[in-house]
């Protein structure tokens, strides 16, 4: 993953796309202090978590950055987010996460809100990485009530 990261940086230098080259070098860097912090080079798995540390921060961002009326500083970090978005695995469809959801809850019985931890952890055992836990929780606390 790391070797095709620095393929696209030196196509971004070369093409000369600022944002593109400015957001790269921040996610290298990102692995470059886990790898530190652990001693090692970095599996596959471990920088899929970086790049999702790295999109979920994203988010949080464009959402102060939209509350706060910044919506110039919201548009430079939905560009960063795209970026980021191409290296990870395809997300599931708010479809699929319920669909999902509710095969689970079919599944295992589950019929209370309180048991909504219990449905996102066999969530998340099955779609990890590949579902939004925040939206995922939503849904589950919906479909349960």
């Amino acid at each position: 993953m790391r070797a095709a990261i620095e393929s696209d940086l030196k196509q971004a230098l070369k093409a000369g796309e600022k944002r593109r080259v400015a957001t790269l070098r921040l996610l290298l860097s990102a692995f470059q202090n886990e790898r530190i912090h652990a001693g090692r080079e970095l599996t596959d798995a471990e920088a899929e978590a970086v790049i999702r540390r790295a999109v979920r921060e994203r988010r949080e961002a464009i959402e102060q950055y939209t509350r706060g009326n910044r919506e110039d500083l919201a548009r430079a970090e939905s560009e960063e987010l795209e970026i980021l978005e191409a290296y990870l695995p395809a997300s599931l469809s708010e479809e699929e996460v319920e669909a999902a959801i509710r095969e689970i809850i079919r599944e295992k019985g589950y019929s209370s809100e309180r048991q909504a931890g219990l449905v996102m952890k066999d969530l998340m055992a099955l779609h990890r990485g590949r579902v939004d836990g925040k939206r995922a929780q939503e849904i589950t606390r919906r479909l349960l009530a």
